[in-house]
């Protein structure tokens, strides 16, 4: 059974999410503390984490950091009560996967748990066959992406990229020369409409630059198109 790990400092909280998330057939396994979550989270190897902001012990900017440290690539899904862009981007930088603010429905977390849950499995029936494209290997100018071990090399040199940069960046390769909004983005690549978030597409291409652009201020791969959105060039090898 797939297991889902809530780290929430409210016990009020946990119990609602544990009742609606074992409803729809998942296995919870719960923490009160950051320090806890983390370390159930080595020791229980669950299949995604619902984490909150404000932690005792241990925040959960800095489980989500350390987790990323460690190599664990485990979904990450974190709850803040601040509605503040910053945290949000935080956590995003630091390799979260999606954010709710709170008060929020345990319907729409247990909705995002399975988009995020489909998106890591490939399986989701809602995105475009080119996104899992059927070839072993893309290439793109000196970038090969691996699309069945979600590996991408820039120059035969391993690229470090979050589970969510190298969706991205597969889609735009995959649509080459094709010019994008963020709209369009947020709702090809995560699969649902944030309805305005578009600073999450903003902060994800500005990562990925930041690895596989030589020149960030001139970009070869990754280009702005301004007013609208971004594009892949079709840089040749």
């Amino acid at each position: 059974m797939t297991k889902i790990l809530v780290v929430d400092d409210e016990s009020s909280i946990v119990t609602l999410l544990q009742f609606n998330i074992e409803k729809a057939g998942f296995d919870v396994v719960t923490a009160e503390d950051g320090r806890t979550g983390y370390e159930l989270a080595l020791t229980e190897k669950p299949d995604l984490i619902v984490l909150d902001l404000m932690l005792p012990e241990m925040d959960g900017i800095e489980v989500c950091k350390q987790l990323r440290q460690d190599k664990v690539e485990t979904p990450i899904l974190m709850l803040t009560a601040k509605d503040d862009e910053l945290d949000k981007i935080i956590g995003l930088e630091l390799g979260a996967d999606d954010y709710l603010t709170k008060p929020f429905s345990p319907r729409e977390v247990v909705a995002r748990i399975k988009a995020i849950l489909r998106r890591s499995a490939g399986k989701s029936a809602d995105v475009e066959p080119e996104v899992v494209p059927k070839e072993k290997a893309l290439h793109v100018g000196d970038l090969k992406i691996l699309t069945e071990s979600y590996e991408v090399y820039l120059q035969d040199e391993l690229l470090d990229l979050t589970p969510k940069e190298f969706e991205l960046l597969l889609y735009l390769a995959n649509h080459r020369g094709k010019v994008f909004s963020r709209d369009q983005l947020l709702d090809a690549v995560w699969n649902y409409d944030y309805i305005g978030e578009t600073r999450i597409v903003d902060v994800h291409v500005s990562h990925l630059r930041d690895k596989i652009e030589a020149d960030t201020k001139k970009p070869q791969y990754i280009k702005t198109i301004r007013g609208f959105g971004y594009k892949m060039e079709n840089v040749k090898s």
